[in-house]
Formats: C-alpha cells, structure tokens, sequence
C-alpha cells in the first residue's frame, strides 16, 4: 500500500495540479480518483471527477509556468498519505507551499485535503 499511496501523491501533484493539457489532466483524474471523490480546500468543497476537472484547470490557467515541487519524502499511514511541496516558477523559490493528505479507497484516491501555508508578507 505504500507504494501504491506514494505514487497517488506525487501523480496527483504532477499529473493533475501541475499539468496544463486539458484531455492528460482528465484522464489522470479518472486513473487516479474515485468517481465520488472530495476534495477539502480552503476554498471549499469539490465532489467528483467534474468539479475537481474544472478547478485544477482553472487553477492552471492563472500560472501556467509555475512547477509543483515535493518537499521530503511522502508519509502513508494505513490507507492515508500525506505530502508536503510547494509551487512557483520552475527552478525559483515556491510562491506558496502546502500539504496533501489522501484517503484511498479501492486503489484510488477518494478524499484529498489540502492544507495551504500562509504566504510571508
């Protein structure tokens, strides 16, 4: 189960958050969660494949050039993982860090929480 968990984070960092082609982003979002999945964000609440399709994209959208960057190694712990990274520029200082915690069900991600850091003035 390790293994399977560090591959969901560190997809679900890359291949969902971090990538720009819209058919690749969906089809790892099918690959990599549930059809009933939540996400828990500061902003809100997202369920299913649609709404967290159309907010990775529109998040996408409003920095295209920024990379998403692990920071440390993953932790799992039963059927739940956590994440740290950070997201900027590539090769430059992260504009804004957090924490990803999945819950996976049946081989998928069924729940994400995302934790954002605070941003230094």
């Amino acid at each position: 189960m390790n293994d399977l968990t560090h591959e969901l984070l560190y997809r679900n960092l890359q291949d969902v958050f971090g990538e720009g082609d819209a058919t690749r982003r969906r089809q790892a979002i099918e690959e990599l969660y549930t059809e009933d999945c939540v996400v828990y964000m500061p902003l809100g609440t997202l369920v299913g494949h649609e709404a967290l399709d159309k907010f990775a994209g529109d998040l996408r959208a409003t920095h295209p050039h920024f990379a998403y960057t692990p920071h440390g190694e993953p932790q799992t712990l039963h059927h739940a993982g956590r994440l740290a990274w950070g997201s900027g520029p590539r090769g430059e200082k992260p504009e804004y860090t957090g924490l990803d915690v999945i819950i996976v069900r049946d081989g998928k991600i069924a729940a994400l929480y995302v934790f954002l850091d605070a941003v230094p003035a």
